[in-house]
């Protein structure tokens, strides 16, 4: 019998993978700290999940295959969107308009009116599915740019529990949100929620400072971690919860002994040198280009450099169809075609090694534990987990984040990442010659308050802190005794945490 105070918790993409298989689907579980952070809590309290397969149409055997591949103490319900929902919903409205939009990029956005009606729709979709599924008063979550109207529809199908939303990339200032044609509509459905939740102080205060510009009656009272919003008779909380990693599993699977021996056939193929990473899903807001021109840079200024560093570049593949995105591609390649070209010396020194794929858990925890440096310099994010993940996994501490000012883990992270501007060429390049020339009590000091602060901050207490927001009880035993895989690929799937 279904509890009224279940927990929903809903999302552009389910926690499990659908896979054909012959005739039939498999369903695969997903991978990422904020999938294990979260299935304890449906787990323990008899919760359901809602998203999409990741399918174009309608087919019976998908929810047959989440139905086999449920353990009975929670349940998954798939939506099913058409290939045209897809185009217009997703790779249109989401991605090419609000992506690029609450990423700073607003000259890259795409206001097609037919992309708003298809929003509006498959909004409504979930929002019913939500209905179908919630008690009177159960707790909803709901999860990210694309669903930002559920709750709203949710309110009009009459559901009187409560409702949370959590932000997972950055919410834009004032001057850029006001280009978007509907965002009176958006701000006002945001309203409609009890609870929101933004990753860091500052995409708080733009939210309310739109909030207040295009909705004057919100009075907004209170300080610290979450305000309160008063419109009318309607009280709104609104708070800043910068999101973390499962640290345990991240460190426990840098640790292990495979990870140790790939470790160990990195450093013998790339002898005597620094390696410095950089792995990014392939999107324009990481910044990429930029950062290859900063490593050429430094070569060129820093010839002592030469033969003695390595950059390993990981793009996984995201978004292909969208022709922007094939262009990026293009233009990587291009650039490190150049540098490789311009620098490679005679012998076995490559200055770029480029991986255009994505990682098993094994190649990646490698990656990070045998980079003596990592180059996270995102244009905008909200959060960005791979700085926090890289931490994790350096265990021996003995290594260099050079972190982006625009990315959410800067907040956290300062006291021991060097950060940069990822605009400024000549500075990114400074940074690596500095991480390079950085003595090891310094490399250690810094590491090691970063693993602190990421440990302390992990996902499991993102989830208690919001929770305890929203003012329900956490899931039972606690919510912290799960493990996950690394979630650097668990934002893959649809750009943003899911």
């Amino acid at each position: 019998m279904r509890s009224a105070h279940r927990p929903i918790v809903v999302s552009n993409r389910l926690p499990y993978v659908i896979q054909r298989d012959g005739e039939r689907y498999q369903a695969l579980p997903g991978s990422g700290g904020l999938i294990a952070a979260l299935l304890p809590v449906l787990r323990g309290m008899g919760g359901a999940w809602i998203g999409w397969s990741g399918m174009a149409g309608e087919d019976p055997g998908v929810q047959q295959a989440l139905d086999e591949a449920g353990d009975g103490l929670f349940s998954m319900h798939a939506i099913a969107l058409s290939q045209e929902e897809v185009d217009q919903f997703y790779h249109g409205f989401a991605n090419e308009i609000i992506w690029p939009l609450f990423h700073d990029l607003a000259s890259l956005c795409n206001f097609v009116p037919a992309y708003w009606q298809s929003y509006l729709q498959v909004n409504r979709r979930y929002a019913r599915a939500v209905a179908d599924q919630a008690g009177g008063e159960s707790f909803v979550w709901v999860h990210d740019y694309q669903l930002m109207h559920v709750g709203a529809e949710l309110r009009r199908l009459g559901h009187t529990g409560p409702v949370a939303y959590f932000l997972h990339i950055p919410f834009p200032s004032i001057d850029l949100f006001l280009q978007l044609p509907w965002r009176r509509a958006i701000v006002r459905a945001l309203a409609d929620y009890d609870l929101l939740g933004f990753q860091t102080l500052r995409d708080r205060r733009n939210f309310l400072q739109c909030l207040q510009a295009l909705i004057p009656e919100a009075a907004v009272s209170g300080r610290g971690q979450v305000v309160d919003v008063r419109i009318g008779e309607r009280r709104l909380r609104v708070g800043h919860f910068p999101i973390g990693i499962d640290y345990a599993g991240v460190a426990g699977a840098a640790a292990s002994e495979p990870v140790a021996e790939r470790v160990r056939e990195l450093h013998k193929l790339l002898p005597d040198r620094t390696l410095i990473l950089g792995i990014d899903r392939l999107d324009y807001t990481k910044g990429i280009p930029l950062r290859l021109h900063a490593f050429r840079n430094a070569l060129e200024r820093y010839p002592e450099l030469r033969a003695k560093v390595t950059l390993i570049q990981v793009v996984v593949p995201s978004r292909e169809p969208i022709p922007s995105y094939h262009d990026l591609r293009l233009q990587i390649e291009q650039i490190i075609g150049r540098i490789n070209g311009e620098f490679t010396a005679p012998g076995n020194w490559v200055p770029i090694h480029y991986v255009f794929r994505s990682l098993d858990h094994l190649d990646l925890s490698a990656y990070y534990r045998a980079a003596g440096i990592a180059l996270v310099t995102p244009l905008k994010d909200g959060m960005n987990l791979v700085a926090k993940e890289y931490c994790a996994a350096s265990i021996e501490e003995d290594c260099v984040l050079i972190l982006s000012e625009f990315a959410g883990a800067a907040a956290q992270l300062r006291g021991g990442a060097l950060l940069v501007n990822p605009y400024d060429i000549e500075g990114m390049a400074d940074a690596i010659v500095r991480a390079v020339r950085m003595e090891r009590p310094e490399r250690l000091r810094r590491m090691r308050k970063m693993r602190r602060d990421t440990q302390r901050r992990d996902v499991f207490w993102w989830v208690d802190s919001f929770l305890k927001a929203a003012e329900l009880p956490v899931a039972p035993n606690g919510i912290g005794n799960g493990s996950a895989s690394t979630s650097v690929l668990g934002d893959q799937r649809a750009g943003g945490a899911f």
